[in-house]
């Protein structure tokens, strides 16, 4: 076993963010175990002013009464009811309010919610929309209708959770989710995607999702992107309504049993690790991860044109690949192949086990895979 609690299950790997509430929250638990993160958001939020959507939302609860509305965002709430003020209906609106039991996540939300007149029947001390979950599933939500008041990007896992205890559930849409208003962060990303940069990437909603992929096809390299995640980027979702875009695009993607972001990064603490390949080569125990080389369980980050030359020698272990192959497996090559002796210089220096890469000589090199291994690996 390697020592994970040394560097972190997740080090030598780097994961994407695709949020945009909620990416700090998530960065931060992927970076404590160890990963290398790249943030782009793939959604902006918009309120609402004078919307359809919302209208028709707000009539179809008012024809039929659900038996709870949660309250998520001060902002959101007030202007739920003078938008339905607005539209001559603000009377029933709270109205309706009044008969169903109506959750308030947080002091600034309960806050709104007197200000119009009304009295929530729970709120919870904190602002967590986790605590409003437990206590809806405490209840017990099957056959009950609930309407949420959506908080911008949908809450991570919060519908899935309710769905699967048996609950129907009724999005509010307060606000509209457009692209970012840079969609820089969101190219790179992309770009690096395609580069297999990443080793995962993230999605907590179904609309980041299917922004992401939208962004993918109007620069036209939608194909190029779902072949990345079809191989070699992991795809991981925290919930089966965000992961819905992704499959319909015929993209396999993980999800945790329980829809929040701890399970989520849990996930990830287990699959990738899983996925990398390891070798016994020269005597020693070889984990190769996207960024960095476990050796014997010793954390050894490779820089990229390394990481490269490693990737094309595991492919085939113990097999001799020529310098002509290695030239072309590395980043913005040219036709040097003295470009491939230094980088291997360097990446048998990150290693700190020069004996792991053998040079064939006139021929190229080979990772010294261990006898023992050679019928198991040969060919592959």
């Amino acid at each position: 076993m390697h020592d994970d609690a040394q560097h972190g299950p997740l080090a030598g790997f780097t994961v994407g963010v695709t949020a945009a509430r909620r990416a700090e929250e998530l960065g931060t638990l992927l970076a404590r175990r160890g990963a290398a993160v790249l943030h782009a958001p793939a959604l902006r939020i918009v309120p609402l002013a004078d919307d359809s959507e919302l209208l028709a939302a707000t009539e179809e609860l008012i024809g039929h009464a659900p038996d709870v509305v949660v309250a998520t965002t001060a902002i959101g709430f007030r202007g739920w009811v003078e938008a339905a003020d607005g539209w001559g209906v603000g009377e029933a609106l709270l109205d309706l309010l009044r008969g169903v039991e109506l959750l308030a996540r947080g002091p600034k939300v309960k806050g709104a919610v007197r200000a119009a007149g009304l009295t929530e029947a729970w709120s919870p001390g904190s602002e967590s929309m986790a605590e409003v979950l437990d206590r809806l599933l405490d209840e017990g939500v099957s056959g009950r209708r609930v309407a949420l008041q959506l908080h911008g990007e949908p809450l991570p896992g919060f519908v899935e959770a309710l769905r699967a205890a048996g609950a129907e559930v009724v999005g509010v849409p307060v606000y509209r989710w457009m692209p970012p208003e840079d969609i820089a962060p969101l190219d790179r990303m992309l770009d690096v995607t395609v580069a297999r940069g990443l080793d995962a990437l993230t999605f907590t909603s179904a609309p980041a999702a299917a922004s992401y992929l939208n962004r993918a096809e109007a620069r036209g390299m939608l194909p190029e992107v779902l072949s990345a995640l079809g191989h070699d980027v992991l795809a991981a979702c925290v919930g089966p309504v965000t992961a819905l875009p992704l499959q319909a695009r015929g993209v396999d993607t993980v999800q945790p049993e329980r829809f929040r972001l701890g399970p989520l990064v849990q996930l990830l603490c287990a699959q990738l690790p899983a996925r990398s390949r390891t070798l016994p080569v020269a005597g020693h125990r070889v984990e190769i991860r996207g960024h960095a080389v476990l050796v014997d369980g010793a954390l050894r980050p490779v820089p990229p044109a390394g990481m490269a030359l490693l990737h094309t020698l595991a492919r085939r272990p113990g097999w001799v690949v020529s310098r002509a192959d290695l030239l072309g497996a590395l980043p913005g090559s040219g036709t040097d192949e003295h470009a491939v002796e230094t980088a291997m210089a360097r990446l048998r220096s990150s290693l700190g086990a020069p004996r792991l890469v053998q040079t064939v000589v006139k021929r190229g090199y080979r990772l010294a895979l261990d006898p023992s291994a050679d019928t198991k690996y040969a060919g592959t």
